[in-house]
């Protein structure tokens, strides 16, 4: 997939404002919720008495990030992505993984940041209600292709074609 090349789909000042996704109350008993913030699918987290907010299709093959675990890596809380077990964490939208070097058969594995990979979103509680607010689209990241029209699009076919089958 042509993930580099994808457009950015046009963004108004109003896909910046801050958009209720529930109540503080529900979102700390469910733990996580998805929501749709400006024809953008999010998952909201509560974890360790903190919310977090992120696309919810993993950088790396569109996983449903909704359904992995919330796990602690090198001090940090990150998500696990339920299909290829990428760790993205929570406050940073990083992507971790361990490296050891092979010419050392002794080396002990150290946990190393790709860089950030997933978009996160800004969170904010006011009056019992949680908002999601998306943050700037203008820095790209990996994420980005899965909230994209073109792959929305790519969907849509694909489920078209197998109700065709």
């Amino acid at each position: 997939m042509d993930r580099q090349g994808s457009d950015q789909d046009s963004v108004t000042l109003e896909d910046y404002s801050p958009v209720c996704v529930g109540q503080e109350a529900d979102l700390k008993k469910l733990e996580r919720k998805t929501a749709m913030v400006h024809n953008r699918e999010v998952v909201v987290f509560y974890h360790k008495g903190e919310f977090h907010a992120m696309d919810n299709r993993c950088y790396h093959a569109g996983g449903p990030l909704h359904l992995g675990e919330i796990e602690d890596f090198n001090g940090q809380s990150c998500i696990v992505c339920p299909w290829h077990k990428y760790k993205i964490t929570l406050a940073t939208g990083e992507g971790l993984y361990q490296s050891i070097d092979p010419k050392n058969p002794a080396a002990v594995p150290e946990w190393c940041s790709k860089g950030v990979k997933q978009r996160i979103h800004v969170v904010t509680v006011k009056n019992g209600n949680v908002y999601v607010t998306l943050s700037d689209t203008s820095i790209a990241y990996d994420s980005d292709y899965y909230a994209s029209e073109k792959y929305k699009q790519l969907l849509i076919s694909k489920m078209l074609k197998q109700g065709s089958a």
